[in-house]
């Protein structure tokens, strides 16, 4: 298993390689810490996906916007508030792409 902060490193390395701007919102642990992918088209549409594992065990990210990057911004800002004193060791990364890309290389499913 990768260790989350060069997991994170490389999400950062992507999105800015292809164009976006990204940055660490909350550092969570550096070895084990999971990592919330928060992707904001412009002010009023932006997409969460969180890390979750399919029937084999395989890691695999959701997207909890149900596909509407629409979805109020404050829904999601106070979900993510309530996941992060649930988990202190979560990480944080928010990407700022026009065409909303998320450049998670693990499959993306909508839930």
């Amino acid at each position: 298993m990768i260790k989350a902060n060069i997991w994170v490193s490389a999400l950062i390395r992507r999105a800015e390689t292809g164009g976006a701007f990204a940055c660490v919102l909350r550092r969570g642990d550096p070895d084990a810490g999971a990592c919330l992918v928060l992707v904001s088209q412009d002010r009023n549409r932006t997409t969460l996906y969180i890390p979750a594992r399919d029937g084999v065990g395989e890691l695999i990210y959701l997207d909890v916007s149900g596909g509407n990057p629409d979805q109020q911004p404050a829904a999601i800002a106070a979900w993510i508030e309530k996941r992060l004193i649930q988990d202190p060791d979560l990480w944080l990364v928010e990407i700022e792409d026009r065409d909303g890309r998320h450049f998670i290389t693990e499959p993306v499913h909508r839930r």
